[in-house]
């Protein structure tokens, strides 16, 4: 019988995840999953990471496009402040 191995991602600390969604937030374009995670600051392992982004997800603070790029839709971006004061307004 062989052993499998099985990896499971550490939990993420605060201050990783507060990087990651700053490292979003800043971002000139939109990334993609694999060119944010070489772009952050410091380093993290990659399960830990996409612990990260499927929380950012799930709390909606992130969205993908059709192309997998990833932008920040939380209420205090300044982008998307920006985008909603010059779109056209609907009746």
């Amino acid at each position: 019988m062989t052993m499998q191995t099985y990896y499971k991602p550490r939990d993420p600390r605060l201050s990783t995840i507060t990087m990651v969604e700053r490292t979003i937030k800043e971002s000139d374009q939109l990334l993609s999953k694999t060119q944010l995670w070489k772009t952050l600051p410091r380093k993290i392992m990659y399960p830990t990471f996409m612990e990260i982004m499927q929380y950012l997800e799930a709390s909606n603070k992130i969205m993908y496009d059709k192309n997998g790029k990833i932008a920040w839709i939380a209420g205090d971006s300044p982008k998307l402040r920006r985008f909603f004061r010059n779109s056209v307004k609907l009746r």
